[in-house]
């Protein structure tokens, strides 16, 4: 089952709206056959392997028991001709949630639930976000000074934190189905929100939540868009014309709601998101979305990278306003790793609870 883990992972951040699986096919103690989701989430990992009598198949989810754009995997199982079938994490859409079990041992398979339960389902986490609540997964990233700035008070912020710190920050993107900035951040840093520097790989979704579509017509991410996607989440008061013009040029247009302060609802946002498909989001602020983020609850992870430079008072923070009047109103976090990257420390925060 670590192996079939290790190789589902090799399918996140490229295979939504469908789960990264992994399988693995053993028989007489020897891998026979392997597979997981692939870009695009079809065929499913468990529909690829080898049909071998007698086999025992290691699936990090349940094998999927509805038609979609492939038939269930349940049933490719059973047409295998495999004798067991050993699942880490059960399958909650609604669609299957029991229903492939069922079907393996209707077919006389036997099947073994729960092993490395708990490893599948941080693997997993984005796509069970996605249907338990209808939102994907947000991993926050802040690239700090010492004492949280992320700019000088001129402005100037390339770069605070090293090379190798930024080479991760790609991996990041890579491993996440979408990129998300704020309309602030687009058009003072003007990104192109791309995976670079690690070889050939799917560029994730690159996402900009402004609210009247207000990026200059010369942004990189609007030159870029036939490159790859680019997804605009704005109010439902954006001008049509607006979103007629970006749409032509090949970006999808998602209206979310507004919130009782007129800015876009951070839970709206991630839930048009939901609905598009999408199981995993890396926010790369601004300090007014990030904000948002947290005050809404919906941080599921943070990652810091902190350099060892101090800017100052007059430094830009990390964040915007909170509203926090008592350390008890604070989002707190768990810490589950901390380790130096060159002159740089990562540090990764997992929500509590």
């Amino acid at each position: 089952m670590t192996h079939a883990l290790a190789l589902g992972r090799r399918g996140q951040g490229r295979c939504w709206p469908n789960p990264a699986v992994g399988c693995v096919l053993l028989r007489d103690r020897r891998v026979v056959g392997r597979g997981w989701t692939p870009p695009g989430g079809r065929p499913h990992a468990a529909a690829r392997g080898v049909a071998v009598d007698g086999a025992t198949a290691y699936v990090t989810l349940e094998p999927c028991a509805h038609h979609g754009r492939t038939p269930p995997c349940a049933d490719a199982l059973v047409a295998a001709g495999v004798a067991r079938v050993v699942v880490a994490l059960r399958d909650p859409d609604p669609r299957t949630d029991g229903g492939g079990l069922a079907r393996l041992r209707a077919a006389g398979i036997a099947v073994t639930e729960g092993v490395l339960e708990e490893a599948a389902a941080r693997d997993h986490a984005g796509f069970l976000s996605r249907v338990q609540q209808g939102r994907p997964r947000l991993t926050l990233k802040l690239a700090t000074s010492f004492d949280g700035r992320i700019a000088t008070g001129s402005g100037e912020s390339r770069w605070i934190t090293g090379p190798e710190a930024r080479r991760l920050v790609h991996a990041e993107r890579a491993r996440h189905d979408a990129v998300l900035v704020g309309g602030g951040t687009a058009r003072a840093d003007d990104p192109s929100l791309t995976v670079r520097d690690l070889g050939r790989i799917a560029q994730p979704v690159r996402i900009v939540a402004s609210r009247r579509l207000d990026l200059p017509q010369g942004a990189r991410l609007l030159r870029s868009a036939s490159d790859a996607p680019v997804w605009m989440l704005h109010g439902p008061d954006a001008a049509d014309d607006r979103i007629a013009v970006l749409e032509a040029a090949g970006l999808r247009c998602l209206a979310a709601p507004l919130g009782q302060d007129r800015h876009l609802d951070p839970e709206g946002m991630l839930q048009a998101l939901g609905r598009a498909g999408l199981t995993s989001v890396f926010c790369e602020g601004g300090g007014a979305l990030a904000a948002s983020l947290l005050q809404a609850g919906l941080v599921d992870q943070l990652i810091g990278f902190t350099a060892g430079v101090a800017l100052g008072a007059e430094g830009r923070p990390s964040l915007g306003p909170l509203g926090i009047s008592a350390l008890s109103e604070a989002p707190r976090f768990d810490l589950i790793e901390s380790r130096a990257v060159d002159g740089d420390v990562l540090h990764r925060w997992e929500r509590l609870g």
